[in-house]
């Protein structure tokens, strides 16, 4: 039996996790291993390559199994060594696709049996490529746009938002805008309308035209009030295709590719994400019919889901609004709903806080706001 895993063998197979959505593009090759070969040729070509999975090949670039830095884990975890041979954790029967499939259908695929990446192969088995999860997604999200409404006066939570916009209440470190926008470019989203109201030149001057973010910025002005979905009505030229909208004074780990995909699978024309909200009774509950007492309940939990500010809609809901006509987001919901169109909720589980009282802008670990500077982004 070989020696068990070190410290540094675990750090490396960590390290090599990279390659989510919005990682540079990396030539396949650099996952070819060739046999005979150790756990540690295994992990270094991991950690060069940066795709999360070694294609062992044989001498004529035959694929022979996939190895992922899971199987590796699984292997040091049962005893091998750095000098061990990979033959053991080789899986040989690995799902394979040829060069003519769509990439779509090969996302498809991956999502299904819940991959993340895809080797490539031809007839005589020899690899000559590899679809992985992340570019594959990173890349079709390069399209995806997404609106932001920025534009409300935020009076809950004054006197912080007298003299600075909501979304720029500082969290943790920056705005709670700039967390809602480096959350979705994380995902591989860069193009991003901001609608603002009140304050606004000063979200405008800090965010600028999003060159220093790596993303694309442009912005909608509201005359006056038009609530969370009226300044939809003021997007030109019109969007052709799905787009998420997001309320600019919410934080959310919520998954924007995931929540598009849903939308499109469910053929919806307008998506909303909710959470499950709880609350308990602070009383016994007493049930009656008339005057007779059917049932008790202590300190019933009722539970309901509530609007999590996060929608996606396609392009023919815009139809439902006008330039100038305030609309919020329940009733543009409302309308499509009268007319015929399916509208759906998206139930997600992630952290989700919605800034809307001091209490709350506390909890989120809010502190004084800080003058915006213009394209400020210690992060990029």
């Amino acid at each position: 039996m070989g020696s068990g895993p070190d410290l540094s063998m675990m750090n490396d197979l960590n390290q090599s996790g990279a390659g989510e959505a919005g990682a540079p593009q990396r030539s396949w090759r650099l996952a070819l291993l060739h046999g005979p070969a150790s756990v540690q040729d295994a992990i270094r070509n991991l950690d060069s390559s940066g795709m999360q999975i070694a294609l062992v090949v044989d001498d004529a670039g035959e694929l022979v199994g996939t190895l992922t830095d899971g199987d590796l884990r699984r292997g040091l975890l049962k005893g091998l060594g750095l000098t061990s041979s990979i033959e053991p954790i080789i899986q040989r029967d690995p799902l394979v696709v040829p060069p003519s499939l769509d990439p779509e259908m090969a996302l498809q695929l991956m999502r299904a049996n819940k991959i993340r990446q895809l080797p490539i192969v031809d007839g005589q088995r020899r690899v000559v490529g590899l679809h992985s999860w992340g570019e594959l997604v990173g890349v079709s999200r390069q399209h995806i746009s997404m609106v932001i409404m920025a534009g409300g006066m935020g009076t809950r939570l004054l006197p912080h938002t007298e003299h600075c916009p909501k979304p720029l209440l500082w969290v943790q470190g920056k705005p709670m805008l700039e967390h809602l926008l480096d959350r979705a470019r994380a995902e591989g989203i860069v193009k991003f309308t901001i609608a603002l109201r009140h304050l606004g030149h000063m979200i405008e001057e800090y965010f600028g035209d999003g060159r220093a973010w790596g993303v694309q910025i442009d912005y909608l002005r509201e005359e006056h009030p038009l609530g969370t979905a009226g300044a939809l009505g003021l997007i030109t030229p019109a969007p052709t295709d799905a787009f998420i909208v997001a309320n600019g004074d919410i934080l959310t780990d919520v998954r924007f590719g995931e929540l598009l995909e849903f939308h499109r699978k469910h053929r919806a024309c307008a998506t909303m994400a909710v959470r499950l909200h709880e609350w308990q009774h602070p009383y016994g509950v007493v049930h009656i019919d008339g005057i007779d007492i059917t049932g008790f309940e202590e300190k019933p939990v009722a539970r309901s889901h509530v609007n999590a500010g996060v929608y996606v809609l396609s392009p023919t809901s815009l139809s439902a609004l006008t330039a100038v006509e305030r609309c919020d987001m329940p009733t543009l919901f409302a309308r499509l709903r009268t007319r015929g169109d399916r509208t759906i909720a998206f139930p997600m589980h992630e952290p989700w806080l919605d800034v809307g009282l001091p209490a709350d802008y506390e909890k989120a670990g809010g502190s004084v706001p800080t003058t915006a500077r213009s394209g400020k982004n210690e992060n990029s």
